[in-house]
């Protein structure tokens, strides 16, 4: 039954759809013993289990790895899992609801308005150059430097640092695919304890000296009385990062790739800019850059008559439930003009992506400039995936104009 779900394998990682139809046939809840997890892949149960509060991102905040039924992680990871840990995705109430309070307040919708202005500006200069240079590859051009320089812009750190930011974010987030061998480790521990101490750096020079960034904002905000210590500081500015440019990044390439490969689509696009809004909605439904997200079980949960045990951790299969024909219609079908698209690629409940309203922006003005300024843009060749499945990517997205 699980002969197709390989996410090691090249293959399914370039095409992981036509697994998950199976899986979603097959059942509701699948136990996967290579990386003991339970796959989930309907929609409905997805959604559902990203807000049931008997699920967590960890379970330290009520239970030891060992009452947990788990080893604990080897004390050479410990730099990594420092940062993580006490980083807003990984915290469960009541640290996450202080945390979140803090940091939300820099992604108002007001904020994240006065954010376009330069979002767009940093869009129509990448895309200039681009268009000047007659071409090359889009994800480093366009894809990769537009949203690492918006949250670096947002944090305050500096233009001549911002180079060092997503070979370190690379590094950490290769952590959270399925089954780390110990190099990726090695490089994960390494790079978080070189980002900790470049950030640990700037937060003394932001307390010497405030801005306003928002690492200011919450030097200032624990001045005031609210409880943020600087681990917890540093866990959120790298967070903030990784999460804020990963998916933006992967869902330029990813979605260029599959307009590529829909030219009707395309051109329809082309010929009426006006679909963007609901084009940005559908290629991130359609291809989805994380396509799994893990939740630990705190409390015993039933699905269809099948009891997931404390202690057992699920997989919710994101890809899969985009593409679930019980929710979407046609779900296999690209349709630029789709209205009912409640995809979850940015997640639901109390982990539901801060910055999506600020992502959504970045690839609508990215997008639309490429359309304006690059109109007759066409694959040189075909792409290769990086060799993640959890978040998923082109290596590179080679165009000429």
């Amino acid at each position: 039954m699980y002969v197709s779900f390989d996410p090691w394998s090249p293959a399914f990682v370039a095409d992981p759809y036509p697994a998950y139809t199976a899986l979603r046939a097959a059942g509701r809840a699948h136990y996967f013993e290579p990386t003991r997890q339970w796959l989930i892949p309907h929609y409905s149960d997805v959604s559902g289990l990203l807000r049931d509060r008997r699920l967590g991102r960890t379970y330290l905040h009520r239970f030891s790895h060992e009452e947990f039924g788990l080893t604990p992680p080897p004390a050479a990871h410990e730099p990594f899992h420092t940062l993580n840990e006490q980083g807003l995705l990984d915290l469960e109430a009541p640290d996450h609801t202080r945390i979140r309070r803090l940091v939300s307040k820099a992604f108002t919708p007001r904020t994240v308005e006065r954010l376009v202005p330069t979002v767009e500006r940093l869009a129509a200069e990448l895309v200039d150059a681009f268009v000047a240079s007659g071409g090359g590859d889009l994800l480093a051009a366009v894809a990769e430097p537009l949203p690492v320089a918006v949250i670096a812009e947002m944090l305050g750190v500096p233009e001549a640092d911002r180079a060092l930011l997503r070979p370190w974010s690379s590094a950490i987030c290769g952590m959270f695919e399925l089954n780390p061998p110990e190099e990726t480790a090695r490089e994960a521990v390494r790079a978080s304890v070189d980002f900790s101490a470049y950030l640990r750096g700037l937060i003394a020079e932001r307390r010497a000296d405030p801005g306003t960034d928002l690492i200011s904002a919450l030097i200032a905000a624990h001045d005031e009385g609210e409880r943020l210590s600087e681990q917890e500081m540093i866990s959120t500015c790298v967070l903030l990062l990784n999460a804020g440019h990963e998916a933006t990044v992967n869902t330029t390439v990813n979605g260029w790739w599959t307009l590529f490969r829909h030219p009707e689509q395309l051109a329809a696009l082309r010929g009426n800019h006006a679909l963007l809004p609901t084009a940005v909605e559908e290629l991130l439904r359609y291809d989805t850059p994380l396509q799994m997200f893990e939740r630990w079980v705190l409390d015993d949960i039933e699905i269809a008559g099948t009891v997931i045990p404390r202690g057992s951790e699920v997989a919710l299969l994101f890809g899969s439930a985009n593409r679930d024909p019980e929710r979407f219609a046609a779900p296999d079908t690209l349709d630029l003009s789709r209205q009912d698209n409640p995809h979850i690629t940015f997640g639901a409940g109390i982990h539901y992506c801060l910055g999506a309203p600020l992502a959504r922006i970045e690839l609508a003005s990215s997008f639309g400039e490429l359309l304006r300024k690059a109109p007759g843009m066409r694959l040189l060749a075909e792409p290769e995936w990086h060799p993640g499945y959890v978040i998923r990517g082109l290596k590179e997205l080679n165009v000429e104009l």
